[in-house]
């Protein structure tokens, strides 16, 4: 995947709060004369206002704020934004307020009076931290993963027109809907397109829309306050919030509750939503990545899609053909993949015999790049040589294996594996493939990811 140029610290969104007009002034100048964007105010109820509607990466704050205390502030400015950086600003500096400022979660201290070298130094520090942060949540978030990179090259003409759309949309701020089968790598295109983009150094967040009630996923998506519902022991700011600046993919939004869509609609268009239990409007700058394999102008017709959120998401829209057309890319990714594997297990593989490749061109896919993935890892880990063969891979895609039949002598969950694979290669959408099995949709999610499938 291709990779942002550069992960220099972007522009800041910065809080001042003193109670010194001149000060405010002088912050805001000196800031914003470096591309950082600047909301400045001069008292406790203004900067609690602001942390309420937008979101902030650093705070000044000073420590007398008139007759209040900008120590108190502290507390509930990291309360509205944990990950807010506070710089204490005070002309009472002392050893002990020093301390109390760090104790109370402040990352930085300066007395007045100070220069403006001295408020840039210490602003640069904390942009470089801010973006190493952000750097090592998203690394984390790919070694949880651990799966190879999917090449972004390919022979088929579907497939070359979908990777180069991508391409020219990502520097875009373009709403974006990746639609093709299950397993096909619409969420592996979503962070190419994330990656691409001027948003690159901002989150990525990511919700699977099946897999969450519609309270939880509300929740998940716009954040809560304390006591919003049974649980909500503490605030929680929400997956958008988490993803100021950057993207959010929202997979599946074709499962996506009508409850929630009409706010999700507003959320696109304005930039404002509520947190559950609470009626202060606040805004976010995210843009929004969606994927389906669903059939959403039936969805429409059959009202279970609002109309007007399916056209304001489908602005751009890329379709993923499966694997089963691109049998020269079932090739290449098998050999990819084959390498990344070997390496995880430390073997060196050769490749894979001719009726392995051969197996591997002619059969269905039904899980199309997922369960691809699964079956390299699973032949990588059992293969004793170095070349792959047919007997190394799963039975289902041996060309010589008769299909397995109710009564074999074989464990249930391979009965079950490929009763589910079937009935999802042959149904219009995961609610019907769900309606088919008598299972409810999270459950069918929670077998698919077993399965590879």
């Amino acid at each position: 995947m291709q990779k942002p140029a550069d992960h220099k610290p972007g522009p800041l969104n910065i809080l001042v709060v003193d109670d010194e007009p001149n000060i405010r002034k002088t912050l805001g100048v000196c800031l914003e004369s470096y591309s950082h964007r600047v909301t400045a105010v001069g008292n406790v109820a203004d900067a609690q206002n602001e942390a309420a509607l937008q979101v902030f990466d650093l705070a000044f704050v000073d420590l007398r704020l008139g007759t209040e205390s900008g120590m108190d502030l502290i507390s509930s400015l990291r309360a509205a934004c944990p990950w807010l950086k506070i710089v204490v600003i005070t002309a009472y500096a002392s050893i002990d307020t020093a301390v109390e400022a760090i104790r109370r979660g402040a990352a930085d201290y300066i007395p007045k009076p100070f220069k403006p070298d001295q408020v840039l130094l210490v602003t640069e520090r904390i942009a470089t931290l801010h973006a190493m942060e952000q750097r090592i949540s998203g690394l984390q978030e790919d070694l949880d993963r651990m799966h190879p990179e999917i090449l972004f090259q390919s022979n088929h003409p579907g497939m070359q027109r979908a990777i180069e759309l991508a391409r020219q949309v990502a520097p875009s701020e373009a709403v974006v809907m990746l639609r093709g089968p299950s397993g096909t790598g619409k969420t592996v295109l979503a962070r190419a397109i994330h990656a691409w983009s001027q948003r690159a150094s901002k989150p990525l967040g990511i919700i699977s829309c099946p897999t969450l009630s519609p309270e939880l996923l509300e929740s998940e998506l716009f954040g809560h306050v304390k006591g919003a519902f049974t649980g909500a022991l503490r605030d929680n700011p929400g997956r958008v919030a988490a993803c100021e600046g950057g993207t959010l993919f929202l997979d599946e939004i074709g499962e996506l509750p009508l409850t929630i869509q009409s706010k999700l609609l507003r959320f696109i268009q304005d930039r404002e939503y509520e947190r559950v239990g609470d009626q202060r409007t606040r805004r976010a700058n995210v843009r929004i990545l969606a994927a389906t394999n669903a059939d959403l102008e039936k969805a429409v017709k059959d009202s279970r899609f609002r109309e007007d959120l399916y056209y304001r998401l489908n602005v751009i829209q890329i379709e993923i053909p499966p694997l089963h057309e691109r049998p020269d890319d079932t090739e290449l990714l098998a050999t990819t993949m084959l390498g990344f594997f070997g390496a995880q297990n430390h073997k060196v593989f050769r490749g894979f015999s001719d009726h392995a490749l051969l197996a591997l061109r002619n059969y269905e896919w039904p899980g199309n790049i997922r369960e691809l993935r699964n079956v390299i890892e699973r032949a990588a880990i059992l293969c004793p040589g170095d070349v792959i063969g047919v007997d190394n891979l799963p039975e289902s895609i041996s060309p010589h294996h008769p299909p397995i039949q109710l009564g074999d002598r074989v464990p249930l969950g391979i009965v079950e594996e490929n009763h589910i694979r079937r009935v999802l290669a042959g149904a219009k959408s995961l609610q019907e493939a769900a309606d088919i099995l008598g299972i409810d949709q999270a459950t069918l999610w929670r077998k698919r990811k077993q399965f590879g499938i």
